[in-house]
């Protein structure tokens, strides 16, 4: 594990120094090099993350999928989300916008004595050993991940924006960055929040973002595997995933989990009153659902998609600008509706 970590560190190195230190200093921004050389190590992850979907992942979909591609067009676009995040073009545009404000908002709270409260330091000898820490933060992060992503199925304002993910028919391992950007940055914000309050140093941080990425990209793979009776309890597997994503069953509470919507479902069946909500939140641990009644461990691959988009063919976008678009459209008829 030292050997692995001295390594990246190296390439983090070499990479910045190379490469990012240069460009910063014609870009003015010798004033941010601490920022700069943080966001080479994103960089270096998202490439280590890339050549795992493309030398593993992918393999994988090939060899056992749920369902023949029959629309590339929709999967080219998730690729082009997932370039977006993982080559750091969204980090970017958070460096220059968000984070300069998060900064004097920390800043802030620190002048007026709220300072960091580490979690590690729970129980010395113990909780602040490397291993036991991030695992620590690990599951952390898990759980807040749980709640933002039931809110998301809960509020219709934040579901206007979250339908951009659900409203893929051809889920792959590409899937999981398909967001509306703005859903994006929400998020982006609340888990920057939370890793200030609690304290985790930034490597860590990077750690538990790369893990949880990689293994939703894992999860959101057209594979039709399970983990297996006792394994389908311990990790977020594909299958345990797309049912959060199947039609009328992972992002609704409208009808028995049972009874998806198939694609013939006729208008009056599609338009069937239903409240938000749903199965299967978890993001890397099944336990959140176990433990608050949202677990669905069904043993079945369903379609993906939305009701009102597989039964009445609204539409949520073809290309990235449409789905954006559209996405903006819906929160403003949400919030417009809302009491």
């Amino acid at each position: 594990m030292d050997t692995l970590i001295d390594a990246f560190a190296n390439v983090q190195a070499a990479l910045y120094e190379n490469w990012l230190q240069p460009l910063a200093f014609a870009l003015g921004l010798g004033s941010r090099l601490e920022d700069v050389f943080n966001g080479t190590g994103w960089l270096l992850v998202g490439l280590i993350q890339l050549l795992v979907m493309l030398l593993v992942i992918e393999p994988l979909q090939r060899w056992r999928p749920v369902e023949s591609v029959t629309n590339s067009a929709a999967v080219r676009t998730d690729v082009m989300y997932t370039l977006i995040h993982r080559l750091g073009l969204f980090r970017i545009a958070l460096f220059f916008t968000i984070d300069p404000v998060m900064d004097d908002l920390l800043g802030h709270l620190r002048t007026a004595g709220m300072g960091t409260f580490h979690l590690e330091d729970l129980w010395p000898g113990v909780t602040d050993g490397a291993w036991a820490s991030f695992l620590m933060y690990l599951v952390v992060f898990d759980f807040l991940g749980y709640w933002l992503h039931r809110a998301q199925h809960q509020w219709h304002w934040w579901w206007a924006l979250h339908a951009v993910h659900h409203s893929q028919r051809q889920m792959t391992q590409w899937t999981d960055n398909r967001n509306h950007l703005l859903d994006d940055l929400i998020g982006a914000v609340i888990w920057v929040l939370v890793a200030q309050l609690i304290g985790i140093a930034p490597s860590q941080f990077v750690a538990v973002v790369a893990i949880t990425q990689l293994s939703e990209n894992f999860q959101h793979a057209n594979l039709a595997i399970s983990f297996g009776r006792w394994g389908e309890w311990l990790w977020v597997s594909p299958r345990f995933h797309r049912l959060h994503h199947g039609v009328g069953i992972g992002h609704e509470r409208g009808r028995p989990a049972q009874q998806s919507v198939p694609a013939s479902a006729s208008s009056a069946e599609a338009s069937t009153s239903y409240e938000l909500g749903g199965h299967n939140f978890g993001v890397l641990l099944p336990w959140w659902d176990v433990l608050f009644g949202t677990a669905d461990f069904s043993p079945r691959f369903e379609p993906t998609g939305i009701r009102d988009q597989v039964a009445l063919g609204r539409d949520y976008g073809e290309g990235f600008w449409a789905q954006q678009k559209l996405g903006l459209q819906r929160l403003i008829s949400a919030l417009r509706s809302a009491p």
